[in-house]
């Protein structure tokens, strides 16, 4: 099965962690929805974004474990990687929490300028802004292709889009 997860920050310290699973990377409905609204978020902290939503993404994934039991991805919103030293973002502290088991692929929206050989841009539908893909525990160039074949017609894959849109309604 593979996860997608988005958290939505409220109230100063509340949290709405939606995640989406779904068996095939051309899906364009998740095959289950889980939640989670969490108190006493941390603040954000430029460069330390992982400690806001990681304990939000470990408490909702605990959860989830106790009806899925393989896990053959999870997709974050984000960069897996600060960096080209590789300083480690979200989806690497998330990876490295997991036992480096599970692949973590990072999807962002925005660029982010310090990481250059860590990234590849990709194009969808019409769009020339493009997705930024990273990952950990799977090459590269293959999570590219998994995001680029994931249902939708516009430049955000159809399920990033829903995760995103579930996580704003509480």
């Amino acid at each position: 099965m593979i996860l997608v997860f988005d958290t939505y920050y409220f109230d100063n310290d509340k949290a709405n962690t939606i995640c989406l699973a779904f068996e095939d990377w051309e899906n364009a409905v998740p095959d289950y929805e889980f939640s989670e609204i969490k108190e006493g978020v941390e603040e954000y902290i430029s460069g330390q974004f992982y400690k806001r939503e990681l304990p939000c993404i470990l408490s909702l994934l605990e959860k989830i474990k106790t009806q899925i039991k393989e896990i053959s991805c999870i997709i974050i919103d984000g960069f897996v990687y600060l960096d080209d030293e590789m300083n480690p973002g979200l989806g690497k502290h998330l990876f490295d929490t997991l036992n480096k088991e599970i692949p973590v692929i990072g999807v962002a929206k925005t660029n982010f300028a310090t990481v250059e050989k860590y990234k590849l841009p990709l194009k969808r539908g019409n769009s020339d802004t493009p997705l930024y893909i990273s990952s950990v525990g799977i090459d590269m160039n293959t999570a590219y292709d998994f995001i680029q074949k994931m249902h939708g017609d516009f430049r955000i894959p159809t399920l990033l889009k829903k995760v995103d849109t579930l996580t704003r309604q509480f």
